[in-house]
């Protein structure tokens, strides 16, 4: 018998920016469709109007976009199966809903949310908790209290009513979870579940078995919230009659914040200065939170980064091109317990990814940023530059701060450095360096070196004092590349003139 194609969902809800927990489940379904060679869906669910947010959908697929998950059907790339937005699917799920209440599997439920709220508040008075259930809903208003012609009068006159799932009494519902093996669980300790609401629109929980049924998914992958949910999806999947098409599910671990302790939040982003979403975003109300994007990551770190976070490899590696990710997955090697989120090894994981840049890429992209300070810089000039400082950054904007010297001039100096490093005799021979430097045909590094050198055991003075104050002079501090490199690269009229103001500013 032939093996059936792979197929996954990704089914994010448009309730604004997607969390990178959020992106993490999509790359795991990625991976996992990629490496069996079957299809990666987006699916938007958003059946929950009232939490809809405008450009949500939009920035999900130009999330997956940017992070080089190619989507194989969609809202936006159609399909077979489309639809693929559930509010479009509205007439499909009716029908499925009449379906279970035909036969006995859901019924008509028209209590009022007051009169709930009254049970509940009554129940927390007796220090018990009010459900919705087997053993409460004989006591209810509801198709299986009601008289059947009642009930014809309440919907024909367009009394509100929600459609509950029975769950039968005292039966033991089991599946295989492909991250946490055998899982079991009892329906009396389960509640008559909604699975179509007021406003005609389904639940998560109807419209997604639904979908997963009439769009052949095989496998969903998904976060571990959804796992108390497991039992009423195995179930709707038996009243339906497609317990042979049911799908193999696993249930991902929680991104955990940095301490450990409870699932990652925003909150915990903008505490410690780093992004929880993948692209930059401003809610309707002008609202915005940083991107990984927008904050310099490479959509190659954030993947790896990411692939990290609750699965292992079972290997040394740490550093996965997509390719090596896809061939390297494996689901039963995702972690049952939580992953921490480490904002540092986040920046490891960027830098990395710079190192293995090209000289010319990561001048490439530090281009922009030149030409929003006005400066016109020969590409092959920055193209050096960036070489000598690559190993030093985390990301690409980092650069003009290991390199502005390169482009602009000091205007001040470092006052730690002067106290230092210009005393002594050291001031009266770096006004004499600008003649001796003039001197110098070959404006090489190896040439100047030699000659500064020279100077400096002609004058008798130290070395590392001298150098000190001949990069505090070109720079305006203590750091940088090496220096001679800096002085070549400079040019020597520009060291020259730049000796010159240290002397005449500095005094």
């Amino acid at each position: 018998m032939s093996q059936k194609k792979v197929r996954v969902r990704f089914a994010p809800s448009p309730t604004g920016p997607l969390h990178i927990g959020g992106v993490r489940t999509a790359l795991f379904n990625y991976l996992f469709a990629k490496k069996h060679g079957g299809d990666f869906i987006l699916r938007i669910e958003d059946t929950d109007q009232t939490r809809f947010v405008e450009g949500a959908e939009a920035y999900v697929n130009e999330a997956l976009q940017w992070l080089g998950m190619h989507i194989d059907e969609g809202v936006a790339q159609g399909g077979a199966y489309a639809p693929y937005k559930q509010s479009e699917r509205k007439e499909i799920y009716t029908a499925y809903a009449d379906r279970l209440i035909n036969d006995g599997w859901a019924y008509y439920a028209f209590d009022t949310p007051e009169e709930l709220d009254a049970r509940r508040t009554d129940a927390e008075a007796n220090n018990t908790k009010f459900a919705y259930d087997m053993n409460s809903r004989q006591g209810l208003k509801n198709s299986l209290t009601l008289p059947k012609q009642e009930v014809e009068q309440l919907i024909a006159s367009g009394t509100p009513y929600v459609v509950r799932f029975k769950m039968p009494a005292n039966e033991d519902v089991s599946g295989v979870d492909m991250i946490r093996g055998h899982v079991k669980f009892n329906t009396a300790i389960l509640d008559d579940k909604v699975i179509f609401k007021s406003d005609g629109l389904p639940t998560y929980h109807l419209a997604n078995v639904v979908d997963d049924y009439l769009m052949k998914i095989t496998h969903v992958i998904r976060g571990e919230e959804w796992l108390p949910s497991l039992p009423l999806h195995i179930m709707l999947y038996k009243a339906f009659g497609w317990e042979a098409e049911r799908p193999q599910f696993a249930h991902l671990p929680l991104i955990l914040k940095p301490t450990g302790k409870g699932k990652l939040s925003k909150r915990d982003g903008d505490k410690a200065g780093f992004p929880v979403f993948p692209l930059e975003w401003t809610s309707p109300d002008g609202e915005t939170a940083s991107g990984y994007r927008e904050s310099g990551y490479l959509p190659e770190a954030v993947n790896n980064l990411l692939a990290l976070l609750g699965w292992n490899p079972g290997t040394e590696q740490e550093i996965f091109t997509m390719e090596q990710l896809i061939d390297s997955f494996s689901i039963e090697r995702v972690n049952k317990s939580g992953a921490r989120f480490d904002p540092e090894k986040a920046k490891w994981f960027n830098h990395q990814y710079i190192v293995k840049m090209s000289d010319q890429e990561l001048a490439q992209a530090f281009a922009p940023v030149l030409i929003d300070k006005g400066l016109d810089v020969p590409m092959d000039k920055v193209t050096e530059i960036v070489a000598l400082v690559k190993e030093r950054i985390n990301f690409v904007s980092d650069i003009w701060d290991q390199t502005s010297f390169f482009f602009v001039a000091p205007d001040e100096f470092d006052p730690k450095v002067v106290k230092k490093c210009w005393k002594g005799d050291v001031p009266a021979f770096m006004a004499d360096l600008s003649s001796t430097l003039d001197s110098v045909s070959d404006w090489k590094a190896d040439a100047i070196k030699a000659c500064i050198s020279s100077k400096i055991e002609e004058k008798g003075l130290g070395f590392g004092m001298v150098m000190n104050a001949l990069r505090l002079s070109l720079v305006g501090g203590g750091f940088g590349p090496d220096l001679m490199t800096i002085a070549q690269l400079l040019g020597k009229q520009e060291t020259i003139a730049r000796i010159k103001k240290a002397v005449e500013t500095i005094g």
